[in-house]
């Protein structure tokens, strides 16, 4: 039997098949052809997946009102969180390593570096190229881990360049949070706000996450890979 390829054309590829894409503020996620998003994980709006990246079980990348953009090579483990935020660039570069149950907000991990299981990125920092970020390590807002350094593992990295602390010197991590001003960067709460009860942080989030409401989960068969690059 002869058949057409007008009356049966090939099916379109697919990828990420038994993932959770979401239309999200409009925008839907962009994998590269070459990429895995494995069934369980969940990409939520205006995130881009460059090619020959995996995404493991569990994790979630979504992008809270502003883009999240994961590099060539990467690979993001089981559980990690990534969000993106407005105002705040989120990016991990190509050749970079995510372990298991890390979280990173609003922040940029340059390629060909390391974040460990538990480790946690927080808004406006950078860990720039072949930086490592040991396991449970925290790395404070709007701090930079210089190329080559790497936190060690439980310690505190806070500052411009990232100055390091163990974990038992609450007063020397104490006087280097203020002036990063982790109200203002996380919470949009100005220095003479800090007062502002939670409940009202609370309510602005609450807010803002109103519109999930309008989310749409986009059927296997619409997970199309990106045009861009393969």
């Amino acid at each position: 039997m002869n058949v057409s390829v007008d009356e049966y054309p090939a099916p379109s590829p697919v990828v990420g098949r038994g993932a959770v894409f979401v239309e999200h503020r409009l925008k839907s996620p962009q994998v590269s052809e070459s990429a895995y998003i494995a069934p369980t994980a969940v990409l939520a709006g205006d995130v881009t997946v460059g090619p020959h990246s995996r995404v493991l079980f569990g994790a979630v990348i979504t992008a809270e009102g502003g883009p999240v953009q994961i590099g060539a090579n990467c690979v993001i483990m089981e559980n990690t969180i990534i969000r993106g935020v407005p105002g705040q660039e989120t990016r991990v570069g190509d050749d970079a390593l995510i372990g298991p149950h890390a979280h990173l907000t609003g922040c940029v991990i340059e390629g060909g570096s390391r974040i460990a299981t538990g480790a946690m990125v927080f808004n406006g920092a950078r860990i720039e190229s072949g930086a490592e970020v040991e396991f449970n390590a925290v790395v404070f807002v709007n701090t930079v881990v210089p190329s080559g350094v790497a936190v060690p593992m439980g310690w505190f990295a806070g500052g411009q360049p990232a100055e390091l602390v163990p974990p038992g010197d609450w007063d020397r991590i104490r006087a280097i949070m203020g002036p990063l001003d982790y109200p203002g960067t996380v919470f949009g709460v100005g220095a003479s706000d800090t007062g502002t009860p939670m409940s009202d942080v609370a309510r602005r989030y609450a807010r803002g996450l109103a519109l999930h409401h309008r989310d749409r989960i986009v059927p296997d068969q619409r997970h199309t890979p990106s045009q861009a690059s393969t």
